[in-house]
């Protein structure tokens, strides 16, 4: 047995005890890592094998179909990667098993041949396929062809819809590389959630012997894997309102103020809570694999901006917020119905009509949505200005050492035997994909109403953002959006057309997140001491079959679904509401139709949140001066303010229910477990997130099979129903407004 197969408890205990400053010459300078990720190799082991490939493209397909299916039901799930990498083994054990070893002959290639099995099952076929699941969770882009065919009932070109796909996809690759020396080769760049993987991965290879009155890490992620597993058909099935459950409102059932306050789906969720690990880590990840000092800050910024600045701006009726629901993403007349957008767009050529908005009025928003937006362009301009300060000297210093090649920790000097992905290879990607998405919009009679400066503008915008977004993530496990920035700067560059403010947006922040993707990949190959090339390659080939069937099964389903993603006209009890889609569509309506101008500009109504910009900018600059001013006074510099000021960015559709179980969950682990129970906490939390993954996952997977494909949805009853039941959260309480199902106000 090797190296990489065998668990050392002596060098674990030095892990635990020594300090960063001590192990930080022979190892990672960060803790976790040095806790989670082995220091052995073995080169000698096979990758890219008949195996890899065969379970690698299995898993890629089914993953991008899906994801690509669930997201356009009202109840979204997606199938993480977590799955695939636990079905992988048993099944590369089986193939290892019967598959024959005897080489075989490839006709025509000059006597060439390969075997179908390289020996035993092995980390490293492991890691490759795991790769190329993570493509096909990650998928493509088809917001824009869902947004066009089902909100706008345009046809769409087929070839267009092709090359779209693909070059969105692809442009993330000449992203990542140019990045990679940043943000793949620092020590400091550690990608949290790299170590869930990389702890299940242990879990599933190392042999060791079990402790005295515990357990394995196998046998601790399977009793965590079966119970997650029996436990979800509660919530998924049995009693779904338990997912959100809001105790204020069983108590005040006739009080509008008191749902508002206590809805933890349509409202504050003071004293909201939910028994659901998708509630938990449904629309922010697993808290688990995310740093203690992270979860503080997005902590101080939710309850700065939903219990300061949401309930002060809507009590005090700033903007009118007391017209409209306290929550909600949609987008209102003054009266507090929802906007006729039919009234301000030539249906014929998707264009701004400006005589049909003058009857209209201008578009209100709710006061949480106002503010996320607000919040949105500060988070936009601190990014760039955190980075500056905390980080400008550090990347000079990295840029200088690695044209030096003296840059990384003991993982980048062990990847050195390998030879790297030449940096060519990145730039004619890169080039080439940018000249194919000119074509793209510039071709097929102009169909996404993108001019070939637009497409230009938005490789800059990626190119400008990927950097600091990229490091943000890669320390914090916080992911900022920059969907306002993309669509902000095309809305004024080109207003009046939605499609083609998607197709900047889809270039723009869609092609960097590809990228930031494909680099969190690089940095697990980085850990698992995968072969550059043979990553490169799976990546490579897991995009485009992920690219094709993503885009295939959302091409059948807008085709085959009567009605999709129509509220109105869908049968009673259909699924397929599309919820992201639908807020996808009202962001094209703010951003593409009516344009920023009229909104957020001289002509709207929300100009002041124009200064949200500079705020941003500014707001790291007084924690930058205290961390210069007290070196001594380390706590100061993980205060993160883009984190502080994106915490809820992901609201919506995140609810405040996600938000508390969210921080109740991360607090306990990653503060009094891991500061009083280290030991346990090194072994088994990565683990256990693995664990409540996959269980949840494999229980929707069946349960959807077996029942609810069949629309055998469960025995009628109060808790049947997946919501808090608080039906006047979502109430209007200015005098004279009158909501559906709520009482009138005076």
């Amino acid at each position: 047995m090797d190296e990489t197969e065998k668990s050392n408890p002596k060098i674990e205990k030095e892990f635990a005890e020594k300090t960063g400053a001590e192990m930080a010459d022979n190892d990672s300078p960060i803790e976790q890592v040095r806790l989670t990720v082995p220091t052995t190799d073995d080169p000698t082991l096979p990758c890219l094998t008949f195996r890899t490939l065969v379970l690698g493209i299995a898993a890629c397909a089914i993953l991008s179909f899906l994801n690509q299916f669930m997201v356009y039901r009202q109840n979204v799930l997606f199938i993480t990667t977590v799955s695939a990498q636990i079905a992988a083994m048993p099944l590369g054990k089986l193939m290892a098993a019967w598959l024959p070893s005897a080489p075989v002959r490839v006709p025509g290639t000059g006597g060439w041949r390969f075997s179908l099995n390289p020996g035993p099952f092995n980390l490293k076929e492991h890691v490759l396929i795991t790769i190329f699941a993570t493509t096909g969770y990650n998928g493509a882009s088809t917001g824009l062809i869902t947004v066009s065919k089902a909100f706008y009932h345009r046809q769409v070109n087929p070839v267009v819809a092709v090359l779209l796909t693909l070059t969105t996809t692809f442009l993330g690759y000449g992203w990542a590389g140019i990045f990679r020396k940043f943000l793949v080769d620092s020590p400091y760049m550690w990608w949290p959630s790299n170590l869930v993987q990389v702890s299940l991965f242990r879990a599933l290879h190392d042999r060791e012997k079990r402790p005295k009155g515990g357990l394995t890490r196998l046998q601790f992620f399977l009793t965590v894997f079966i119970s997650s597993f029996a436990y979800y058909i509660v919530p998924n099935y049995l009693f779904p309102s338990i997912s959100a459950i809001s105790a204020v409102c069983l108590i005040w059932k006739n009080s509008v103020t008191m749902q508002q306050i206590g809805s933890g789906v349509h409202g504050l969720g003071v004293g909201s809570f939910g028994l659901d690990w998708l509630t938990v880590s449904g629309f922010l990840g697993s808290p688990l694999a995310t740093p203690g000092f992270a979860i503080a800050n997005v902590m101080a910024g939710f309850l700065l901006v939903l219990y300061v600045a949401v309930p002060v701006s809507y009590w005090t009726n700033t903007y009118e917020a007391k017209r409209f629901p306290l929550y909600s993403s949609q987008v209102f007349a003054r009266n507090g119905s929802l906007y006729d957008v039919g009234r301000v767009l030539h249906r014929e050529t998707l264009t701004f009509d400006e005589d049909g908005y003058g009857a209209a009025g201008q578009i209100n928003l709710s006061i949480l949505f106002v503010l996320s937006y607000g919040l949105g362009f500060a988070t936009v301009a601190s990014a760039l200005s955190h980075v500056a300060l905390f980080h400008g000297r550090t990347m000079w210093r990295q840029t200088k050492e690695a044209f030096r090649d003296q840059s990384g920790d003991i993982h980048t000097r062990m990847m050195k035997k390998y030879e790297e992905v030449p940096q060519w290879w990145f730039h004619t990607i890169l080039v080439s994909m940018l000249a194919l998405s000119i074509f793209t919009c510039e071709g097929f009679g102009g169909q996404l109403q993108l001019p070939y400066w637009g497409v230009i503008l938005a490789a800059g915008t990626a190119f400008l953002f990927t950097l600091p977004v990229g490091l943000i993530y890669a320390t914090t496990n916080q992911y900022l959006g920059l969907d306002n920035i993309s669509e902000l700067t095309i809305g004024y560059a080109y207003p009046g057309k939605p499609i083609s403010n998607m197709a900047f947006r889809t270039y723009g922040n869609g092609s960097m997140y590809q990228a930031i993707s494909f680099l969190q990949d690089f940095k697990l190959g980085h850990y698992m001491k995968i072969p550059p090339k043979s990553m490169f390659l799976v990546q490579l080939v897991g995009t485009t079959i992920a690219s094709s069937v993503t885009l295939g099964t959302a091409w059948w389903l807008l085709e085959s679904v009567e009605n999709i993603c129509d509220r109105e006209k869908l049968p009673e009890g259909s699924p397929w509401t599309c919820p992201y889609h639908e807020v996808y569509y009202s962001s094209s309506v703010i951003w593409g139709v009516v344009g920023p101008k009229r909104i957020f500009g001289s002509l709207g109504l929300y100009e002041k949140m124009n200064y949200f910009f500079l705020l941003g900018l500014l707001a790291p600059v007084p924690v930058w001066a205290l961390s210069k001013a007290f070196p001594d006074k380390k706590w100061i510099r993980l205060v993160n303010v883009p984190v502080i000021v994106s915490a809820t960015g992901a609201m919506p559709p995140a609810r405040a229910v996600n938000y508390v179980m969210w921080f109740a969950v991360g607090i306990f682990f990653n503060f009094l477990v891991y500061r009083r129970f280290k030991g346990w906490w090194a072994r088994n939390n990565y683990a256990m997130s693995a664990g409540l993954d996959a269980g949840v996952g494999f229980m929707t997977i069946l349960a959807y099979i077996s029942l609810q494909m069949w629309n055998e949805n469960g025995i009628e009853w109060w808790g049947l129903e997946l919501d808090d039941h608080c039906p006047l959260a979502t109430c209007p309480t200015f005098p004279g407004i009158k909501g559906d199902n709520c009482p009138i106000n005076v």
